[in-house]
């Protein structure tokens, strides 16, 4: 499988100021598989150290953190040779290693020409008690799970997938129901490596959903272990999010979670699952102008899922529901539509986004994105129903000195209506990353 992050990681390896490599990921959103991938072709050889399962890994921090000391030890226990420039080192399952975490300084003080890439699962590297993280001297990257376009390349669709990356609308027109069934599809296997392979190869949605789960119980096994006195709080916030997100208003309520809850009850335990890379946070901003985070109310936010296929499995949706028809992009009051743009979203590390709702008012605006040069007004509907009061009062008379220009994603194609933009859903990430492109080339004229 095709994943966009190897380009990124072939700029790393080239990058004659490189630092050690932090890959960042939720537990199963692909990271060995890419990095081994990655080893594989771009390296003479790879030396990987797996520090849950090797013996001598418990241990290989422990007495100093000396580079030459740590790499010649792996060198013997791994019978392999380690060449500057030549050898890829990976230490993965780091949060095993006591101290492996803040080895990462002195390679990038003492050994920077050695090619290091350190990974494991947030939920233990973000709260791994006792060590000091290296700021400043690592480079980091993340990996999220597969986009649609990913999805794509992985069906096989590659023709589907370039014209989408193009935005070519009238060719997406003219495969719209291909798109619709592909779109549908995503929403169901969602974008975890090892249920898009399963899809890819056995088509059986009592198979995808099994995984799904086992994916879950992984993630509440991991809760259990790294968060001590807090998991039963993390598990009512993370068990909540799809009633959460079933409602009309998608604010995220305390009360919900737990009758009477309040900020101080539970603010421990999202930031936990943030910083655990299992869920997204995103803050009402109270006016439409840049940086929006300068107008972030931290009071008020929205949690969806990392992957919009975890969240049907995590809301008991059946796959009658999501597969059959179009009732999935018509049901459930817009949740899977709006987890799944959002997930589209948060793949550009660099995009800061939040919603708008106003006091006192309806008029709510389902995501506020910032580029390079402008904040765009999103509006997500699930399906050809496309009313866009709030969108359109929103751009054309709340905010009317601001220029905005409005984006409303739904199933009707493109159309350019001088206030607002209508784009097919599936072309979300597509065109916000065209556009953005443009925007560098027009700022570099």
């Amino acid at each position: 499988m095709n994943r966009m992050l190897y380009n990124q990681l072939v700029e790393w390896k080239n990058d004659l100021n490189r630092k050690p490599l932090i890959l960042e990921g939720a537990r199963q959103v692909g990271k060995t598989w890419l990095i081994k991938e990655f080893g594989r072709n771009e390296f003479s050889n790879m030396v990987y150290v797996n520090c849950a399962d090797e013996p001598f890994a418990k241990q290989l921090f422990q007495r100093d953190l000396k580079p030459d000391r740590i790499l010649m030890e792996i060198a013997i226990n791994t019978n392999q040779r380690i060449v500057a420039g030549k050898t890829l080192v990976v230490f993965d399952e780091i949060q095993e290693s006591p101290n492996g975490i803040s080895a990462m300084k002195y390679f990038c003080e003492d050994a920077r020409e050695q090619h290091v890439i350190v990974a494991g699962s947030l939920l233990g590297v973000v709260h791994h008690p006792g060590e000091s993280y290296p700021v400043g001297k690592v480079d980091i990257l993340r990996l999220h799970p597969m986009s649609f376009e990913e999805f794509l390349w992985a069906r096989g669709c590659n023709q589907l997938a370039d014209a989408l990356a193009n935005c070519e609308w009238d060719m997406l027109e003219g495969v719209k129901t291909k798109l619709e069934d592909m779109l549908r599809q995503y929403y169901f296997v969602g974008g975890m490596p090892e249920v898009v392979l399963n899809w890819c190869t056995k088509q059986d949605v009592f198979s995808i959903r099994r995984l799904q789960k086992r994916i879950i119980d992984s993630y509440a096994n991991d809760i259990s272990k790294h968060s001590g006195v807090e998991s039963e709080r993390i598990r009512m916030v993370w068990n909540s999010i799809p009633s959460q997100l079933a409602k009309e208003n998608k604010k995220f309520i305390y009360g919900a979670v737990r009758k009477g809850g309040r900020a101080k009850d539970f603010e421990v335990a999202i930031q936990w699952l943030v910083d655990a890379g299992l869920v997204h946070k995103i803050y009402r901003c109270k006016s439409p102008d840049m940086p929006l985070k300068f107008y972030m109310d931290f009071d008020s936010f929205k949690l969806y899922l990392l992957d919009v296929g975890l969240l049907g499995a995590l809301s008991g949706a059946t796959p009658a529901q999501m597969m059959i028809n179009n009732d999935v992009f018509k049901e459930f009051k817009g949740a899977f539509a709006e987890n799944y743009v959002l997930q589209q979203l948060m793949l550009n590390e660099e995009t800061v986004v939040g919603y708008y709702s106003k006091e006192n008012s309806k008029v709510e605006i389902d995501f506020l994105v910032q580029t390079n040069s402008r904040v765009i007004p999103i509006e997500v509907k699930a399906d050809e129903n496309v009313k866009s009061k709030s969108l359109r009062q929103f751009v054309t008379i709340d905010n009317a000195d601001k220029g905005l220009k409005g984006l409303r994603c739904s199933m009707l194609p493109y159309k350019d209506q001088e206030w607002m933009e209508n784009i097919p859903l599936y072309s979300i990430k597509a065109f916000l990353q065209l556009g953005m492109r443009n925007e560098e080339l027009f700022n570099e004229i």
